[in-house]
C-alpha cells in the first residue's frame, strides 16, 4: 500500500516553470523576454486598462440603472414547450411535474433560481405542475384544461400602513 509521503505525479504528467533571467544558455536570459527598457520591462506594473492618460474606453461608455446583486434568475417554461414534450412522450401528464421532473426529461437546462411558468401556446393535457411561481394566463390555461398549479413562492408580508 502506497504511503502519503511516497506519493508523487506520474512521470511527465507536470512541467517545471521556466526559471528566467538565468543566463543566455536557458533561452530567456538577460531581458527574460520583456523586451528592452520601458515600463513594462520593470517590476511592479499594472497597466490593464491604461490608455496612456487617455479617457478609458470602461469610463467613456455611458452607465444607466441598475443592476441589482440580489436578483433572482429563473428557468422559464411555456405551456407550449410542456405540450410538446408530451406528445413526444419524454414526459407523463399523469405524473406529478417539477423542477426535478422537467430536467430529466429535457425540457428544461437547468432550475437556477427557480422555475417560472408562462403562458405562451396552448394547453390540452391535464396536468399536476409545482413551480417557484406562474403568470395568471398560466395558471388559467392549466386550470382550463383540468389540472392544477402549485407555487412554492412565499408571498412578502403586506405592508401596515403608516398611523
Amino acid at each position: 500500500m502506497t504511503k502519503l509521503n511516497e506519493l508523487s505525479p506520474r512521470d511527465g504528467s507536470t512541467k517545471g516553470r521556466m526559471r528566467v533571467g538565468r543566463g543566455g544558455g536557458s533561452g530567456k536570459g538577460k531581458t527574460a523576454g520583456r523586451g528592452v527598457k520601458g515600463q513594462k520591462a520593470r517590476s511592479g506594473v499594472a497597466i490593464a486598462g491604461f490608455e496612456g492618460g487617455q479617457m478609458p474606453l470602461h469610463m467613456r461608455m455611458p452607465k444607466r440603472g441598475f443592476n441589482n446583486i440580489n436578483r433572482k434568475d429563473f428557468a422559464e417554461v411555456n405551456l407550449w414547450r410542456l405540450e410538446q414534450a408530451i406528445a413526444a412522450g419524454k414526459l407523463d401528464a399523469k405524473t406529478p411535474m417539477t423542477a426535478e421532473v422537467l430536467i430529466a426529461a429535457g425540457v428544461v437546462r437547468r432550475e437556477l433560481d427557480g422555475l417560472r411558468l408562462l403562458g405562451k401556446g396552448v394547453l390540452t393535457s391535464k396536468i399536476d405542475i409545482t413551480v417557484y411561481s406562474a403568470s395568471a394566463a398560466a395558471v388559467a390555461a392549466v386550470e382550463k384544461a383540468g389540472g392544477t398549479v402549485t407555487t412554492t413562492k412565499k408571498e412578502a408580508p403586506a405592508k401596515e400602513a403608516a398611523a
